[in-house]
């Protein structure tokens, strides 16, 4: 869930090491990097949409950043494990830093490092494994359905129904006590809000990261059932605290505020088209497709981590350089695919979960999730309706979404 704004203001940080410049201090987001994070409603802006497959968006200390977003080029940038490297931590992992603030995980780092990582994790992802979840899913849409309908008037679905399901969720995958999860929950929303510059995402960021640490040291001594626990019992003697911890926050990074914001936003898309909300109460066949079209018109997470070149090699006819950045953006090669939302079609090959060897790892849980979330509310609420016409979206956040969405149920 990287941004342009991030990968400037780690360029800013590796440049101007010597001067003692700190990323976590950084206040703004240079403007040049933001029109691929806006958008009109849930739209890509026209600008985004008119762009070439492949444009330099700026030329910052030497170093080329190129905008992919045509598809195809989006599609082969991703799956190039060889002409691009995913590793961050040169430009952000400094001296001086805590644990909790060192960034690492599967979407910033490059063979054998990735392969490693990514093989502790596949097994617990199966569709298989993740079965034994769709249970805990089901309990916790319909508590979350009957705490709605105890109410009147006006709902707020992002504070209700959104946000609550995929975080009691990702707590249940993780294996998160009863009694921690109200403190973890503060820790999520700020680390993807970007409006103030890197230096609130990134004090999140290590306060969500040392408490999952923690919680993994607190459950070496007793490993639960959930992921923390499988991880520890499978690989406790191979990896510390923090190693494990910082999985675990990939896992929690990766699966809740993008699931919350697909929820959010679907379930505004699904009003906007009652016809699609009703086909997918009727006709169970219908869910799968109407949730991939979802995944591929909304894309929440908008643009993947960043490719540096390891060598100078030509990209839909523009010159890369070695050392050039190259960033994809998802919702751009989405729409390059479709412009226009229409389930039913055939929708194989969206880039909303990114593509490759970083693909998210966690793709069926979100699609369990949403498989089962959406149709239960328009089953629960089939006069669900817009309390306001001006939905506040996100106007620069790493996963887009809105932070309110007033509706009424009846």
């Amino acid at each position: 869930m990287s941004t342009i704004a991030t990968f400037v203001g780690n360029q800013i940080s590796a440049w101007a090491t010597r001067d003692g410049l700190d990323l976590r201090k950084l206040r703004f987001v240079p403007g040049v990097a933001k029109y691929p994070l806006q958008r009109d409603g849930v739209d890509p802006v026209p600008r985004l949409v008119a762009a070439e497959p492949v444009t330099r968006l700026v030329s910052l200390f030497g170093t080329d950043v190129w905008l992919v977003s045509g598809y195809d080029a989006a599609r082969s940038v991703l799956a190039d494990g060889q002409t691009y490297s995913n590793d961050l931590r040169p430009l952000v992992s400094r001296g001086g830093r805590t644990a909790a603030e060192q960034i690492g995980g599967l979407g910033m780092t490059d063979p054998p490092d990735h392969t490693t990582l990514r093989r502790l994790l596949t097994p617990e992802f199966t569709r298989r494994r993740l079965a034994r979840l769709q249970p805990s899913i089901e309990r916790i849409v319909e508590e979350r359905l009957d705490a709605m309908a105890r109410q009147r008037g006006r709902v707020d679905l992002v504070a209700e129904f959104a946000f609550p399901v995929p975080f009691e969720v990702i707590c249940e995958l993780l294996g998160l006590p009863a009694g921690d999860r109200a403190a973890f929950r503060r820790l999520g929303v700020a680390r993807f809000d970007l409006s103030k510059g890197s230096a609130g995402s990134f004090g999140a960021a290590a306060a969500s990261r040392g408490f999952l640490i923690d919680a993994v040291a607190r459950q070496r001594r007793d490993p639960g059932d959930g992921l923390i626990g499988a991880l520890l019992r499978e690989h406790g003697d191979e990896l510390d605290d923090t190693a494990l911890g910082g999985l675990a926050d990939g896992v929690f990074l990766g699966g809740y505020e993008t699931s919350a914001s697909m929820l959010a936003l679907s379930a505004h898309v699904l009003m906007e088209h009652p016809d699609v909300r009703a086909r997918i109460v009727a006709d169970p066949d219908a869910v799968d497709e109407t949730v991939e079209e979802l995944l591929r018109h909304l894309t929440v997470v908008q643009v993947a981590f960043p490719r540096f070149a390891r060598f100078d090699h030509q990209l839909s006819g523009q010159h890369i350089r070695r050392g050039d950045a190259v960033l994809v953006s998802l919702l751009g090669a989405n729409r390059d695919l479709a412009p226009d939302f229409a389930p039913g079609r055939d929708g194989a090959g969206h880039l909303a979960f990114g593509h490759g060897m970083h693909r998210c790892i966690g793709a069926e849980l979100a699609r369990m999730e949403l498989r089962t979330a959406l149709p239960a509310l328009a089953a629960r609420f089939p006069h669900l309706r817009p309390a306001t016409r001006r939905l506040r979206f996100r106007k620069l956040s790493a996963v887009y979404g809105v932070d309110r969405l007033p509706v009424r149920l009846r």
